[in-house]
């Protein structure tokens, strides 16, 4: 017998106020953003309470701050409790009116990948096409690289009918940030997406990038050294930058006729470059024997996406993570669809109501 999850989960309140526990599953950043976000595009209010109340520093913290306020200025939202360690937001959209311009200064090392996620949400519904400029961190833990978002995210969103353009002008790596992306976002029709066989695989690329002072040890170099123990590469690209904090940062992807499959990794302090390329590599094999076409980091990204494209969409994933699980709870307290997930396969499928 096929396992089948149903998202369940806290009895969503009562009247066009959507209200959602914080502290549910993941019980982090990802409610919020995509709470927001589909907030801004669907025109529901939201009240989101007990924000990130398991964690050790509990409440909203400057990234959370900079996506809320960033979508709020695209529909004119009026906010309550949006400060910093704040437990709680009230989040009422009026009109979803985008400016052609935006500029989102996220304040620390904040990643601007998350941020550009929440924004995501309302700009494929967009009007009009949008540019965004986000500073922050561009290579910080426990979020996407900017090369993620320009080679993997990207890819998904343009193949559902909207175009998205990323460039880096500037890296930021933790502590001190201080980096900068450009998006320019072209709403089209959001349609349905079969992502359930990936066809035949096309090549490998590699993306390594370091600050300027780890050139002399050839940093981004070995780091592609050490992903190519593991694998061949049919395009890859050696970078260095001048940034605030030093760092290192690599994307390894597998380009398929259907899909593209990503893993990243940054460098780390004691942790030989080549190891950090090597175990890059080894993640991204361990999704290709898989037999699957999207990684588990876009698995819970393109969620909202399927919901706003009106169900129809059936996804293969290498793992459903707590995120993916966070998000598919969202999207059905906003919109009519329902998430299904093969638990055998896995797989997941998203249909209208």
């Amino acid at each position: 017998m096929i396992a089948i999850w149903r998202s369940t989960g806290p009895e969503v309140g009562s009247g066009d106020l959507v209200e959602l526990d914080g502290s549910y599953l993941e019980g982090g950043g990802q409610i919020l953003r995509a709470a927001v976000g589909l907030s801004a595009v669907t025109g529901r209010p939201c009240r989101v309470f007990n924000i990130r109340k398991g964690r050790r520093d509990p409440g909203l913290k400057a990234q959370h701050l900079s996506s809320i306020q960033a979508v709020a200025s695209l529909c004119g939202a009026e906010l309550g409790g949006a400060q910093i360690n704040s437990l709680q937001i009230q989040f009422r959209p009026r009109e979803l009116r985008p400016p052609e311009q935006l500029s989102v200064h996220v304040g620390t090392a904040g990643a601007v990948t998350l941020v550009l996620q929440a924004l995501m949400i309302p700009l494929v519904r967009s009007p009009h096409p949008v540019t965004v400029e986000i500073a922050g961190g561009t290579h910080v833990q426990w979020a996407p690289l900017v090369e993620y978002a320009q080679h993997v995210f990207a890819y998904f969103l343009q193949h559902m009918g909207c175009g998205l353009d990323v460039r880096m002008t500037r890296c930021g790596f933790f502590p001190r940030g201080g980096g900068k992306v450009r998006v320019t976002v072209t709403p089209g029709l959001l349609r349905a997406g079969d992502w359930s066989v990936r066809g035949a695989l096309l090549g490998n690329s590699a993306w390594s990038v370091a600050t300027d002072e780890l050139k002399k040890a050839r940093v981004a170099e070995r780091q592609l050294e050490g992903a190519a123990r593991v694998m061949a590469f049919d395009e890859q690209s050696v970078l260095y930058v001048g940034a605030p904090s030093a760092g290192s940062a690599i994307l390894v992807c597998a380009r398929y006729e259907n899909c593209v499959l990503g893993a990243s990794a940054l460098g780390q302090r004691g942790v030989r470059a080549e190891k950090v390329g090597h175990d890059c590599a080894r993640e991204l094999l361990g999704q290709m024997r898989a037999d699957v076409c999207l990684d588990q980091h876009m698995a819970d990204q393109i969620i909202p996406f399927m919901a706003l494209a009106g169900g129809g969409s059936t996804v293969s994933v290498a793992a459903v993570t707590e995120h993916c699980r966070t998000n598919m709870w969202v999207a059905e307290q906003f919109l009519p669809v329902r998430f299904e997930v093969d638990e055998k396969q896995p797989a997941i499928s998203c249909r209208h109501l």
